[in-house]
């Protein structure tokens, strides 16, 4: 592999990657990888297409989101976060999660690896494992929620083998060790239509943040509002028909010494309707520890640590568990103070 040298993030649009020769292990994928490669260090973000995830689950999840989020409060919260205890699944309301410390404008329902009580980890007590809040009263909502994350599982892998071979190593670096049992980590989204505050200062849905693990995949409806950060600026990333966004966590950020920086991002609900939208974490195993990779022909990068949040992710060290849980709890506190 050529030298890779670390560039400035300057970019004034997502590209958008056919991954088709990833899905069926045929074609050119090395030249996938090459995009891949190419959008991860210049913009930490891309669309992918030829994802291969079927349609019309996708629209069934959509519409019985909506179903779920047209409901008045008291029925969402029949399946509030506070149900689940440690496990950290269920519904919150607008204002209930925090983004660098203020409220989020926007609700929405946490999901995760569906656990019975049978599960050593669920027995052990572990933060962020057990079973899923599902709304008794929309039929097939669960079972479409849990294909869905199987689905996007199963492409979560994949994605992960292109960028291995982006960065020069085997197909199943990742899985080997890092992914073999992922935490993974699903989310619906609702925001609220815009409403411009009386001083004129914008209300976010979601402050600027990065994402903590490694890989999220996003699905959007039609509404558009996120953004990416640049170094010239915001860059809008609309919605593309049959796509995914895809976006780099500060966790391969750290594995990669910065070479694939996580890139800031937040969300302003522009339009005069409700905006969903489904992130899918595709994380490491909860109890393995994130390590820097050796990458040959690695030029130094002058800039880590220089983050929107003046944090440092290359100076942690402990488990992807310890990591994801000093993050959440910052989410919520008030679960935070009640149950770890």
């Amino acid at each position: 592999m050529k030298n890779l040298q670390f560039v400035e993030k300057g970019f004034s649009s997502v590209p958008i990657i056919d991954i088709s020769a990833l899905i069926s292990g045929k074609g050119e994928l090395y030249s996938v990888a090459s995009q891949i490669r190419q959008a991860c260090r210049e913009s930490g973000f891309f669309y992918i297409i030829g994802h291969g995830v079927d349609e019309s689950l996708q629209q069934r999840l959509e519409e019985l989101s909506r179903q779920f989020f047209a409901q008045d409060l008291e029925t969402k919260l029949k399946i509030r976060m506070a149900l689940a205890g440690i496990a950290w699944r269920g519904y919150f309301p607008v204002g209930g999660e925090l983004t660098s410390g203020k409220p989020d404008l926007k609700e929405g329902i946490y999901f995760g690896a569906q656990l019975g009580e049978s599960h050593p980890l669920v027995q052990a007590g572990t933060p962020m494992h057990g079973s899923n809040l599902f709304p008794t009263n929309i039929p097939e909502f669960g079972e479409t929620v849990l294909e869905y994350m199987e689905a996007m599982t199963n492409l979560g892998h994949t994605l992960m083998t292109g960028i291995a071979l982006s960065l020069g190593l085997e197909e199943s670096y990742f899985a080997d060790r890092y992914t073999s049992n992922p935490l993974v980590l699903f989310r619906i989204f609702n925001y609220p239509p815009n409403l411009s505050p009386s001083d004129g200062q914008p209300i976010w849905g979601v402050g600027e943040h990065t994402d903590y693990g490694v890989l999220t995949i996003l699905k959007q409806d039609d509404s558009g509002g996120l953004q990416v950060k640049s170094k010239s600026g915001w860059v809008a990333a609309p919605p593309v028909p049959g796509s995914f966004v895809c976006n780099i966590g500060d966790m391969l950020d750290r594995m990669t010494a910065g070479l694939y920086s996580s890139t800031p991002h937040r969300v302003q609900n522009q339009s005069q309707n409700h905006r969903l939208s489904f992130p899918f974490f595709f994380d490491p195993n909860f109890d393995v520890e994130v390590k820097p990779i050796e990458l040959d022909n690695i030029l130094a990068n002058d800039n880590i640590g220089d983050r929107w949040d003046k944090a440092n992710v290359h100076e942690f060290r402990g488990t992807y568990g310890d990591y994801v849980l000093s993050k959440v709890s910052k989410v919520f506190p008030e679960l935070r103070r009640s149950l770890l």
